[in-house]
């Protein structure tokens, strides 16, 4: 019965907010999220990124382990991502691969993994996040737009916050109290509005086809846990960084694949990612409580 309890307890808050900007969303289509947006990319993520690594107890190591597990990760998602995309006969499968090998480890994953297993699955957590934002930047926007721009990464907050933090952390320095007070309470305000602006952007992202989507979703949301279920195995992992490690495995496609999507790829790849991203994420609903069950059972 207690691990009903805990899962309701770590659940709950998630779903609620993003409830909270569903019904925002709903009751006024015309709500501007720009400012959650440029909070989250400019200030918002690196602080959280600088707080996680920095102020959680992870060492060095396991922020690196973990960075290159779940790179490892990406890989095998883009193992059965691409013969998927094969399956269903997409014409442009290069610009279609980014929702089904970069998953929502950010909006949805960190704060699942806070309410989980504490600051400590939070620090693990942001070493995973840590790739995925790089990967956006990288990989997503070489992707999108079949090309690669050093000036993108170089204009890109978080990825300073990956090099300073590591930094830190390799030198094991301690902040000053006051600037981790002051991550801290970014990370938390961070949190509450990009899983409210999950929500809202769930009322405004259309399902164009449904049933190419519902295929592309099942492979990011059954694929996802039996790769990290591999990677576990494989490496022989345990504790409550293996179950951070399989809950972010198991995450939907990121928003933020739909961002980078709309700026360098074609309407009808647009299109296409933005139905991913809505099935999937609906469907995590389901799967999500189940993979975070099996991770507080088997993984703490």
């Amino acid at each position: 019965m207690d691990i009903y309890i805990k899962l309701f307890e770590v659940l709950f808050p998630v779903f609620f907010v993003i409830g909270i900007g569903y019904y925002l969303g709903k009751n006024n289509p015309k709500i501007d999220t720009t400012f959650i947006t440029n909070f989250a990319a400019n200030i918002g993520t690196p602080a959280m990124i600088i707080y996680a690594v920095t102020s959680t107890g992870i060492d060095f190591d396991i922020f690196k382990n973990y960075f290159w597990y779940y790179l490892l990760a990406i890989i095998l998602f883009a193992l059965i991502g691409i013969p998927t995309l094969f399956f269903l006969r997409t014409k442009d499968i290069i610009r279609e691969l980014p929702p089904l090998i970069l998953p929502n480890t950010g909006n949805m994953g960190l704060p699942i993994c806070l309410f989980a297993y504490g600051s400590q699955g939070l620090g693990v957590s942001a070493s995973i996040t840590s790739i995925i934002i790089l990967f956006h930047f990288t990989l997503g926007v070489f992707l999108a737009d079949r090309k690669f721009n050093i000036k993108i990464i170089l204009k890109n907050p978080p990825f300073y916050a990956i090099i300073l933090s590591s930094i830190i952390l390799y030198n094991d320095i301690t902040l000053p109290v006051f600037i981790q007070n002051t991550t801290e309470w970014l990370m938390f305000a961070t949190i509450f509005l990009i899983l409210m602006s999950l929500g809202i952007a769930l009322t405004r992202l259309k399902i164009f086809s449904f049933s190419k989507a519902l295929v592309s979703s099942f492979s990011r949301m059954i694929g996802g846990p039996i790769i990290g279920i591999i990677l576990i195995k494989f490496f022989n992992l345990s504790g409550f960084a293996a179950g951070v490690l399989l809950i972010q495995c198991s995450m939907p496609s990121a928003v933020l694949n739909y961002l980078v999507a709309s700026i360098y790829s074609p309407k009808k790849i647009v299109d296409s990612v933005a139905s991913t991203i809505v099935v999937s994420t609906l469907i995590s609903f389901i799967t999500v409580p189940i993979v975070v069950y099996i991770a507080l059972k088997y993984f703490s």
